[in-house]
């Protein structure tokens, strides 16, 4: 065989730059870049101190053969041809990857099939030995990779990914691959920063990648020292000496750097369930004396390296996949430019991220950006340098004022002079007083945010007065008053939920996401809330019991306040909150009319206008509806308010309860959904088409001189004309419309019916 070799290194797509440096760095000549690969010439020494040195490559393959491929023939012939009696044993195991496609071959699968046919008939013997196939652990793995009419035969020198460096068994929901995270470390400036022997921490560490990675950068570790299984180890063409050599040489040098003052290596993790995780990585890299990891929030994070130290904050924040998730992750950014701004003055920071507009809402500038792929999905790598001049501010400062923080930021940095010690008249040395805390200017709303957050404002100031006097802690602030900001928000007592309405087709993407996340960030501002507290949600046209269904499972109630009863609220768990904030006049209207009465409340949800019946005297209530859920929320609405008897919950289908009931009510109130199509009922429920059987089923049920009260939120719904001659019907809609709620008169239509 020959002394030099053709390799190719592959790597994830974004990386070939870095790789191309750090090949060439390792002995690679003539290296020249392809999409996702890189590409040169070395001697045997070289691959294998690729293969134990290389950060960022996924494999190492060296080229075996090259030849012109024109159909499925050529392929197979091409492959036989190679005397691969030097390369594995005829009893070996075998793997073959094939991609590309052409010259007759568009299904790999058959093209790896076409390969493998060769090598087993070049060195199947007489006696009928033949090498069989092993995908997981084979002795010899081989590539075919068909580009343009050449065929590339390749043997994979690595194995394995070289991604997989054997310390992380355990690892968090949305896991960065080693060598994307060792790049990420390098483009960031980290080998310079440890050499100088500064700091790092992850404020969003998961299970520590970042924090290994840097470590066996900062100590001098080969990525894939302790890596046992190899591509080159049942190979017949592996020199043992050489790579022993190598190996040696790599132990030699982790344990000189294992031996140096370990550097400050810091995580931080807010999910309890990953610390441990995290600590079994760092201890099976052996990296135990330099990284520690705690949980910690965002919220509170501040690196306290020994002396006064600086260095890197690196962290990859999650992104969401969909743009509600996004809106959530909001309040999560401003809070890590926060933390920037205030602990870490003077450091270096880079944010990692799938979602470069959440990036330019930490209130902090980046001075470069570098685009990389986190497997399919494009992300952005922002390089922030920590100085007051990065900061986004409210103001505008002149140049003195800059000046003067350059002159405060230099004095910060400046080495300490030691002064002569003073003493008070006892005797004891006086402490020095501590220096101020720097003032951190907070992040600049955009021009929109800014609109938006006095729009906001405005109505506050309108509304809070009308429910401070009605006695009402939970209601509709905001509800797409501006076109542009299409959402609805709501006020529950010192929690925000917000419902963004999905944006017409007609809207560029960007733009409405931009437009949301500028209202997100004016929103704790305006309404003088914590971040923490804001719940956000997306509302789009529902259909059957989709508007019902579980979003979360955080099962956190919350007490709010109307009209003199206590009620439960979950913000978190399904798209309505189980009060709708519309039907408060309706609810305060049955509470002053049910003295003494029996009432009824059909599809009763979570029962709350039967709260404020028995709140009002109701004789008795009962309410209905489907879902045992709904009625067991409903149950605890009652007992809140100590109203557990005398008030039956009943499941099932109201329609087939009501033409079973033999009950008179003198009170009925009836809000049913638009459509419903329950598996535990049967057929399907149209507010619009079976509304008259709904009535006239329950008119029957109501007592002489009873009120029946009917509502829906249909927009297009047309009470059926001939339900006036049969009974007395009065349209109250405009009665039952308060003020948080009178810029959307349609929000829903509401009816008096009586008995002739």
């Amino acid at each position: 065989m020959s002394d030099r070799f053709e390799l190719f290194l592959t790597c994830p797509k974004g990386l070939e730059g870095l790789l191309i440096e750090e090949a060439v760095g390792l002995g690679l000549e003539e290296a020249r870049e392809h999409t996702s690969a890189v590409r040169g010439m070395a001697d045997m020494e070289t691959a294998y101190r690729l293969c134990l040195w290389s950060r960022l490559a996924n494999r190492v393959l060296l080229v075996l053969k090259r030849f012109p491929m024109k159909d499925a023939e050529d392929l197979y012939h091409g492959v036989l041809d190679v005397d691969w009696q030097d390369h594995m044993l005829a009893d070996g195991t075998l793997a073959v990857e094939f991609s590309g496609h052409g010259s007759g071959i568009d299904n790999t699968h058959f093209g790896a099939l076409k390969v493998k046919d060769a090598i087993v008939d070049k060195l199947r013997t007489p006696t009928g030995e033949r090498p069989s196939i092993d995908k997981l652990n084979p002795d010899l793995r081989i590539h075919l990779r068909l580009d343009r009419g050449e065929a590339i035969l390749s043997l994979d020198l690595s194995g394995h990914s070289l991604h997989q460096r054997g310390y992380r068994l355990q690892q968090g929901a949305a896991p960065l691959k080693e060598n994307l995270a060792a790049a990420i470390l390098i483009r960031a400036g980290w080998p310079r920063i440890a050499a100088e022997g500064g700091a790092l921490a992850d404020p969003m560490c998961g299970v520590g990648t970042f924090l290994v990675e840097a470590g066996m950068i900062a100590a001098d570790m080969a990525p894939n020292l302790r890596r046992q299984q190899w591509g080159f180890t049942a190979w017949l063409g592996h020199v043992p000496a050489l790579w022993k050599k190598l190996h040696e040489e790599a132990t030699a040098r982790a344990a000189a750097g294992l031996a140096k003052p370990p550097l400050w290596i810091r995580g931080y993790e807010a999910d309890p369930r990953l610390i441990q995780p995290g600590r079994n990585n760092v201890e099976r890299a052996g990296l135990s004396e330099w990284i520690k990891i705690y949980q910690g929030e965002v919220a509170t994070f501040e690196p306290r390296p020994d002396q006064n130290q600086k260095g890197l904050v690196i962290c990859n924040p999650p992104y969401g996949e969909r743009l509600g998730d996004e809106a959530s992750l909001l309040y999560l950014y401003q809070n890590l430019g926060e933390r920037l701004r205030q602990a870490c003055l003077n450091w270096e920071a880079a944010v990692f991220t799938g979602a470069p507009d959440l990036g330019k809402r930490m209130g902090i500038r980046s001075h470069k950006q570098y685009s990389f792929w986190n497997g399919a999905l494009p992300c952005k790598l922002l390089l922030i340098k920590v100085l007051p001049d990065q900061f986004v501010t409210g103001e505008r400062r002149t140049p003195e004022q800059r000046q003067a923080e350059r002159e405060q930021a230099a004095y910060d940095q400046a080495p300490e002079v030691p002064q002569e010690r003073q003493y008070n008249k006892n005797g004891n040395p006086i402490k020095p007083a501590p220096a101020p805390a720097p003032v951190v200017e907070q992040a600049r709303l955009s021009e929109g945010g800014q609109m938006f957050a006095n729009r906001l404002q405005k109505n506050l100031k309108l509304l809070s007065k009308w429910a401070k006097r009605e006695g009402v802690d939970c209601y509709r602030v905001y509800d797409a008053d501006m076109p542009e900001y299409s959402m609805a928000i709501d006020l529950y007592h010192d929690w925000v939920h917000v419902q963004e309405y999905v944006a017409p087709k007609s809207i560029d993407p960007e733009k409405a996401s931009a437009r949301l996340f500028d209202a997100l960030a004016a929103i704790p501002q305006a309404l003088n809330v914590d971040k923490n507290r804001v719940v956000i949600k997306r509302r789009e046209r529902q259909s059957g019991t989709k508007q019902y269904e579980r979003q979360s499972a955080q099962g956190k109630f919350t007490e709010v306040n109307e009209g003199g009863v206590k009620l439960l609220v979950n913000l978190t768990d399904y798209l309505d909150t189980g009060l709708f904030l519309d039907h408060r006049p309706m609810r305060l209207r049955i509470q002053k009319e049910a003295a003494g009465k029996r009432f009824l409340n059909l599809f009763c949800y979570t029962a709350t206008a039967s709260v404020h019946a028995a709140k009002g005297g109701a004789r008795s209530t009962t309410s209905v509806d489907l879902s045992k859920t709904y009625l067991d929320w409903a149950r605890r609405n009652l007992s809140l308010n100590g109203f557990s008897d005398k008030n039956r919950l009943e499941q099932g289908d109201v329609m087939a309860w009501l033409e079973a009931s033999r009950d008179e009510y003198d009170l009925i109130f009836i809000d049913p959904p638009t459509f419903s199509n329950s598996k535990r009922m049967e057929g399907v429920f149209d507010v619009q088409r079976d509304h008259v059987q709904l009535l006239d089923l329950a008119m029957a049920r109501l007592a002489p001189g009873g009120v029946l009260y009917f509502s829906n939120n249909f927009r297009k719904f047309q009470l059926e004309g001939n339900l006036g001659e049969r009974y007395a019907v009065e349209d109250i809609t405009a009665k039952t419309i308060d003020p948080d709620f009178a810029r959307n008169g349609k929000i829903h239509r509401a009816w008096k019916i009586m008995a002739r």
